[in-house]
Order: C-alpha cells, then structure tokens, then sequence
C-alpha cells in the first residue's frame, strides 16, 4: 500500500494536529483515530482527538478510549495555534460535524467509496478493508513503534469493518496484518468477546423489538426502531451497533436495511448488502454514502415513504 509522500512530510514536518472521525463511530473509526495519536505522540507531536458523539459503551474497551473529546471550543486552539485537521475514517467534513471550522491544513485519510472534495492532502483507497489498515501502514511508514494498544485498537479496526474476517473485502492482506497485530499484543478472543458477547439486558431486549418489526419485500430485509422503543427498552441508538448484520443472516436476503427514529419524520438508514449489489451508489441517491456492501443515509420522511423510496432505489439498480 502506498502512502501519498505529501501526507509523510505533513506528518513528519507539522506538531499539532487535530485527529476527527465522523460521528456514530464505530471501531474502525475510533481504533484508528486512538492509534494514530499514540503513534504520533510517541514521535513528539501533539495530538487531540475528536468526535461530535461520545464514545459507545461497546468500544470503550479500546485502550486509549478517554482520549476523545466532543468538545471543539476548547480543543482546536492550543497553545494560540490552530491544530492542523486529520480527518479519519470519512472524507467530508459535515460527517465529521466541522463544517464550519476552519483549518490551517487539513488531510484525508479514509477508504469509503463516495469521496467527496476536501482536503489539501486526500489519501483515499476505496480497496482497503478498513481505515486501520491504512493507519498500520501510515505507522510503519513513519517509524512509530506497534505498541500494545495501538496493535489491540488496529485489530478491533479491521476486525469490524470485515466481519471479523468473514465479509467479502477479508484480502490476504488483511489477514497477514491482523497477525502482525496478533504478535505485537492484540489478543482475538477478547477483542472478539468485547465487540460482540457483552450486550445489556435492555440491549438485547430491543433487539426483540426490533426483529418484531421485519418485513421482507423482493429479498429486501426491512427493520426499523422507534424513539418509543428506545424509551421502554432503556436504550439509546449507539446500541443497534450491527442490528442491520443479524437480518443480512437470512439466506434469501440480498439487501438488509434498517431505519432508526432519529427525531418524527427523520431517520438514518443503515444498509448492508451481499454479492455484488453496491449498497453505497443507493445511499448516494439520499446524500449519503459508504462502502459496496456496507452504507447509509439520513432522510427527513414518514417511516413508510422512506421505505417505498429505498425499494424503488433498490429496484432501479
């Protein structure tokens, strides 16, 4: 993989940075931010790092986790000087909730499919598994040593955003570097456990209601939650993290999709698709965006319209 030599002298050449993610992280965007910031500061830099959403209960097992905060005001300026903006894990900035901050420089490294136009500098590899592939590679490529908790957050990066090594973007190449990471300390097991055996009771209770909710239309897997269902479960919206995986379970189902009540007549859709049906290009028809098999959009409609309007986007592909 090979790292733009522009983002290698920005790294090498500034000392604050301002590390972003976009918000509802998820482990790929949350691992790769912490390492890069270890990472970096162990060469002497400074880092902060940022997201609009706190951390979900499910990653804060990620060493390293108390290093975001979603405060801006306090963050970007230090010292009198306005950190310089890495953005991780997405290539817009209204993803990130800085559309309106301003930056003395600003680089992009991500790997979805739907780039958009920001950047001074833009390393973007739609074939890479995960941001943290790419972090790895950034890491080496810098000379920062593959400490324990950068190896553990790196492992839990690209284990999310392949199914923990099951999904179609699993290369030969992300398995050799889940290895490496393997030997510099990340431990499978409990990496594994942490991101998937360590559910609330009020947790899995929404998933019931939620799976109550199914419809299957031209193998079309639709589920939704409610404001109302969140209220009587105890619950908030970071724990449908991979509700959309358990319907995609289902042998006949081509495209799983599922609508979170976000506020009346306002929802984020999150998609997941098997073979070759390119679940991004339909998110970009709403606004939003993603990977081929894995996307999402927000859109302001009743709970049925919005249905109707992704079927008949699912049609026309």
């Amino acid at each position: 993989m090979k790292i733009p030599e522009a983002l290698l002298a920005f790294l090498n050449r500034e000392r604050k940075f301002f590390i972003a993610t976009h918000i509802n992280p998820e482990a790929d965007a949350l691992g790769s931010s912490i390492a890069l910031s270890i990472a970096l500061e162990s060469l002497g830099k400074e880092t902060i790092v940022y997201d609009k959403d706190s951390v979900p209960e499910i990653y804060r097992f990620l060493p390293g986790q108390e290093r975001f905060t979603n405060s801006i005001s306090n963050s970007i300026r230090r010292g009198g000087q306005i950190s310089n903006l890495i953005l991780v894990d997405c290539n817009d900035r209204e993803r990130a909730g800085l559309e309106n901050i301003e930056f003395p420089y600003s680089s992009v490294i991500d790997h979805h499919e739907t780039a958009r136009e920001f950047g001074d500098i833009k390393w973007i590899d739609p074939k890479a598994p995960a941001a943290g592939l790419m972090i790895f590679y950034l890491i080496r490529g810098l000379g920062a040593k593959m400490t324990e908790d950068i190896a553990i957050n790196l492992y839990s990066a690209i284990a999310i955003d392949t199914g923990t090594f099951r999904y179609s973007n699993t290369t030969p190449e992300a398995l050799r570097i889940g290895a490496e990471l393997i030997e510099s300390g990340a431990d499978p097991s409990l990496i594994s456990e942490n991101l998937y055996e360590t559910w609330t009771e009020n947790r899995f209770r929404l998933l019931l209601k939620v799976l109550d909710t199914l419809e299957i239309i031209d193998n079309v897997a639709i589920t939704s939650v409610t404001i109302e269902m969140f209220k009587e479960t105890d619950t908030a919206a970071e724990d449908t993290e991979n509700f959309t995986g358990f319907t995609r379970m289902l042998k006949t189902t081509k495209v799983a999709a599922f609508f979170s009540e976000i506020e009346k007549d306002y929802y984020k859709v999150s998609l997941r698709s098997k073979g070759k049906i390119n679940v991004a290009v339909i998110a970009s028809t709403f606004g939003g965006g993603g990977h081929r098999n894995a996307a999402g959009y927000k859109i302001r409609s009743g709970l049925q319209a919005a249905k109707d309007a992704l079927l008949r986007a699912i049609k026309q592909m």
